[in-house]
């Protein structure tokens, strides 16, 4: 194994005190695959007091913090490179669902493994020479491209509620597939995963989306039962048929779209949207009188829905704001029939900022209609227009009027509702026709509009 210059010099000031070092976690799993470690996670049988006076001692003299000393972990920084250490431990006793409540320091490496999730992730390479331990077959395992527990699954998931979501997020970045058993695990462990806090369920949600392909944790979590679990409005979208120009059923639509937006590489609010963005049509959908399904407004009930999960997993509101923006306007049919106002108010409604992921979040829907790409010339009519309408410098916004409010003020019109029920007036009036842009124009329009209001 080809183990970094940094990682030979700690082993070096480890082994000089007469103590073990591993690396061990993602960063071997990443060794093993070709892959570059992109964190660096080590284990020693020196205890944690002692790692800390290590790299005091080191020459150079590394920066230790004792970031989880409770559990046997430090955080070290040497030559600029940050990484935890982790005394050999066992666990026992995990109450909380996510925490061990008692933990015992060991002197061996194997027995350090045997409390880890998945075999591929119990897989260590000593330092300095890199030579593996490995002992239950994780290396076998990342080259069959399988997750499988680290001895009986069901008592692995008991200790920890977080695993099953881990096995699936590694399920969907790996492209790896559930062991049976392992798998066959899950159901029976859903009242440990309800006691992990709603912000690691996010984390995990967010590698998912994150990943190449996230339907494949998806459908795994649905069989599984963690998609009702964590997600039941998405849950609740299985078997909803649509009909019409739609192949799949709900749930199958939204995670054709997820995946086609992470395909794309589109940002991570529109990846959320695109799965989210039809959670409503479960509870709007009716059967009108020619026997077609109809979704009335499913968009309105699919933002207050997407808001609601997006703030119960505790997302950034930033994030939550932009998902549901996109949720509620994914609802455009573009024809060439569509006026200039037309557009001008599309801009208007969508915002300027958000007009590229409006666009993205159209494709992946109409992509996931039929599994068919929409191809790249793909709403290019209605972009041209938009691009045209900005070209021609329209009022799309309050600040792009003529006047202001300070002009309308100065006219005698008392600031309040009435002024604000005035500015929205002229802005209407100015998308429909951009020529009375004018200062002139909207002073004569603004009395008038004044007029009417207080007679």
């Amino acid at each position: 194994m080809k183990i970094h210059p940094v990682l030979k010099e700690i082993a070096a000031v480890f082994k000089a005190c007469d103590k073990e070092l591993c690396l061990v976690g993602g960063a071997v799993r990443d060794v093993l695959r070709g892959k570059k470690a992109h964190d660096w996670d080590l284990a020693t049988n020196a205890a944690p007091n002692e790692v800390m006076d290590i790299f005091r001692n080191a020459q150079p003299k590394g920066k230790v913090f004792p970031t989880g000393i409770k559990h046997g972990t430090v955080t070290a920084v040497f030559r600029g490179t940050t990484m935890e250490i982790t005394t050999y431990r066992t666990e026992a006793g995990y109450v909380d669902g996510r925490r061990p409540d008692q933990v015992h320091f060991t002197s061996s490496i194997e027995e350090d493994l045997s409390r880890r999730d998945f075999t591929i992730n119990a897989i260590a390479l000593r330092l300095p020479g890199g030579e593996k331990v490995d002992p239950f077959g994780g290396e076998a395992d990342l080259k069959k491209r399988i997750i499988r527990c680290v001895g009986d699954p069901a008592a692995r998931f008991a200790e920890d509620g977080l695993r099953p979501m881990r096995a699936v997020r590694f399920a969907a970045q790996l492209a790896f597939e559930l062991e049976p058993a392992t798998l066959a695990a899950i159901p029976g462990s859903l009242e440990t995963c309800a006691k992990v806090s709603a912000e690691r369920v996010k984390d995990e949600i967010e590698k998912i989306i994150a990943s190449d392909k996230p339907s494949r944790a998806f459908v795994l979590m649905e069989q599984s039962g963690l998609l009702r679990l964590f997600l039941p409005e998405l849950a609740a979208c299985k078997g909803v048929d649509q009909k019409g120009n739609h192949r799949f059923d709900v749930l199958e639509h939204s995670l054709l779209a997820c995946d086609y937006a992470a395909a794309k590489n589109y940002p991570p609010d529109v990846r959320i949207a695109a799965l989210l963005h039809d959670i409503g049509k479960p509870i709007t959908r009716n059967l009108d009188e020619n026997g077609i399904w109809t979704f009335y407004q499913h968009e309105a009930a699919s933002e207050k829905m997407a808001r609601a999960i997006m703030e119960r997993l505790r997302f950034p509101n930033l994030l939550t704001d932009s998902v549901c923006h996109l949720v509620r306007e994914h609802m455009f049919h573009y024809t060439d029939e569509w006026s200039d106002a037309a557009v001008r108010r599309f801009i208007v409604r969508v915002g300027e900022a958000n007009l590229v992921k409006t666009y993205q979040l159209r494709s992946a829907d109409a992509y996931a209609t039929a599994a068919s790409d929409p191809g790249p010339n793909f709403l290019l009519p209605l972009m041209y227009r938009v691009e045209k309408a900005q070209s021609e410098k329209s009022a799309f916004a309050l600040k792009d009027l003529a006047v202001n409010g300070t002009d309308l003020i100065a006219r005698g019109i008392k600031p309040g509702k009435t002024l604000g029920i005035i500015l929205n007036e002229l802005l209407e009036t100015v998308l429909d026709d951009p020529a009375q842009n004018t200062r002139e124009d909207l002073l004569v329009i603004a009395e008038k509009l004044r007029e009417k209001l207080t007679v």
